[in-house]
């Protein structure tokens, strides 16, 4: 049973773009040869804030919580369901508040790394969604 809210698109080219900030942020955004590529990303400040947004949620939603299809109807996966539908919520609201812009980019892409990190797979979290947009994978944020 899906309890999610109803599902916005991402486009494949938007995902990538979504990806390649965060993978920008995630690699350190300190180093000197990464802050030509940020400052071209925080140009768009309020469409990437929103960029973000989605992507987090589908993120959050289709790779970092996946619950294993065997494991669907339990309690502890409808748990997890609604955590992921709050927090994807709060996220695209946050992102789409639009005063701060690539700020708000910035912090939501810390946000989704820190999440990432937590099962130690960043790396692989953003080489699946770039895979499945290549693959012309439309995706759905909740």
């Amino acid at each position: 049973m899906e309890t999610t809210s109803p599902k916005a698109q991402l486009a494949p080219e938007q995902i990538r773009r979504a990806a390649d900030y965060v993978e920008l942020v995630w690699r350190g955004q300190g180093s000197e040869e990464d802050k030509p590529a940020l400052a071209e990303f925080h140009a768009d400040g309020p469409g990437l804030a929103r960029l973000i947004g989605e992507f987090g949620a589908l993120l959050l939603a289709d790779y970092i919580t996946a619950v294993p299809e065997e494991h669907t109807d339990c309690e502890s996966a409808y748990a997890l369901r609604q955590l992921v539908t709050v927090a994807s919520r709060y996220l695209k609201r946050w992102c789409l508040a639009g005063d701060g812009g690539a700020q708000t980019a910035l912090i939501a892409a810390g946000f989704l790394i820190e999440c990432m990190q937590e099962v130690d797979q960043v790396s692989q979290f953003l080489a699946d969604v770039r895979g499945d947009a290549g693959a012309g994978y439309v995706a759905a944020a909740a």
